[in-house]
């Protein structure tokens, strides 16, 4: 029972995980389905408008044939529900009677206009003439024939119309703020809970590595009083070992706590760190630090920490050489302003779909990995630096360079 429950997980636990490394096509098939759904309501709420667009046409059609009939009955002839029951009720729909010569025919001869309290004759003019000037851009005149004289009924959309074809766009526009916000904030929610876990882990490591190192760093006081053990080479790279240790300890516990920024020659801390590297990596990997900063430039930084980033990006390299390769970092001056740490390497090369998700927490294209190595290269450089980390190139086959830009 036990093995069963066992093997029914493990599929949940592949899907859940497929989930997350293919995230960017689960968004994309969210956004499709929202902009299917938005253009199907535009699609409709155009239909709509169209139909009441129709609909408009046809009741002015009949208020021009009502006026018509009302200008061309005899007196003894009762009307009064033609006006009442057709003219009257039009109470949406702007309309604007004019002459031969498609001038308004005055206030008193429109509908649905409206004019300011108090306003003069020559007001209401100017504003008809406005209103004149949108209607015939909308909607085509409808002929008023009365008595062998010819006026022409203007009209245009009525607000609710307007209304109506705006909504959607209104909508939409609501309903994108909203989940951008949403989407914004659980992003940052997301981003505060990870930046509390690798911060809690990285504290909780450095204070387990703390007791173990201590017992150590003692041992080695103890062995440093032994004449027999002095300039034993064996000795010499233990205590270089353990002081590499200390120094990883240091990061760990510098981790979510403001670290100690002063000034560093940069060429130095770079060439100590490769040294370092050259000899605990594969001899097959020839390393080269080369510079074209004046001598001793010093810059803002905490050496530790901006080792670290050093040393995570160089063993990514050597685990994309693969064998046997070259590692040049190549320190310049971009600007007055900004230094560049160029890294690269001649290894396999990084597609450019997987470029984007490099310095994302998780991911790895090794087999063995958490994925956190350059997330936490990133978050020193631009968070404790006000630095930036990028892809500056690469090429299949070819190899790949990784670029540090530091404020100078």
């Amino acid at each position: 029972m036990e093995e069963r429950s066992r093997k029914s997980a493990i599929p949940f636990g592949v899907s859940m995980m497929d989930v997350y490394r293919n995230k960017a096509v689960y968004k994309l098939i969210i956004l499709f389905t929202a902009l299917l759904i938005g253009a199907i309501s535009l699609v409709y709420t155009n239909f709509l408008v169209e139909k009441l667009k129709e609909r408009e046409k046809t009741l002015i059609d009949l208020y021009a044939k009502s006026l018509e009939y009302l200008a061309n009955a005899s007196l003894d002839e009762n009307v009064n529900f033609i006006s009442s029951e057709i003219i009257e009720v039009n109470t949406s729909i702007p309309v604007i009677l004019t002459g031969e010569d498609q001038v308004p025919l005055g206030p008193g001869n429109s509908r649905n206009i409206f004019f300011p309290k108090n306003a003069s004759e020559e007001k209401k003019m100017e504003i008809l003439l406005d209103e004149l000037e949108l209607m015939k851009s909308e909607n085509e005149p409808i002929p008023v024939v009365a008595f062998g004289i010819t006026q022409y009924i203007f009209y245009r959309n009525s607000d609710l119309l307007y209304q109506l074809r705006w909504y959607p766009y209104i909508q939409l526009s609501v309903i994108a703020v909203i989940a951008f916000g949403a989407y914004y904030l659980f992003s940052v929610s997301r981003r505060a809970e990870q930046n509390r876990v690798w911060v809690g882990l990285a504290k909780e490591t450095a204070h387990q590595l703390g007791t173990p190192l201590s017992s150590l760093i003692a041992w080695l006081e103890y062995f440093k009083e032994k004449d027999k053990y002095k300039g034993d080479p064996v000795f010499v790279e233990l205590e270089k070992d353990v002081n590499r240790l200390n120094v990883v300890t240091q990061r760990f516990s510098n981790i979510g706590s403001v670290p100690a920024i002063q000034k560093e020659d940069i060429l130095e801390a770079t060439e100590k760190m490769v040294a370092y590297l050259e000899k605990r990596v594969s001899n097959k990997i020839d390393f080269e630090v080369l510079s074209s900063l004046p001598a001793n430039t010093v810059i803002d930084l905490n050496r530790s920490l901006f080792q670290w980033v050093i040393e995570n990006i160089c063993k990514n390299s050597v685990d994309a050489i693969e064998g046997a390769g070259k590692i040049s970092l190549h320190l310049s001056a971009i600007d007055k302003d900004s230094i560049a740490v160029d890294i690269t390497d001649t290894g396999k090369g990084i597609p450019k779909s997987q470029i984007p998700q490099l310095f994302r927490p998780g991911y790895s294209s090794k087999k063995r990995g958490w994925g956190l190595g350059l997330t936490l290269a990133k978050r020193i450089i631009e968070e404790y630096h006000g630095g930036k980390i990028i892809v500056k190139s690469s090429q299949i086959g070819k190899g790949t360079t990784f670029r540090i830009i530091l404020p100078s």
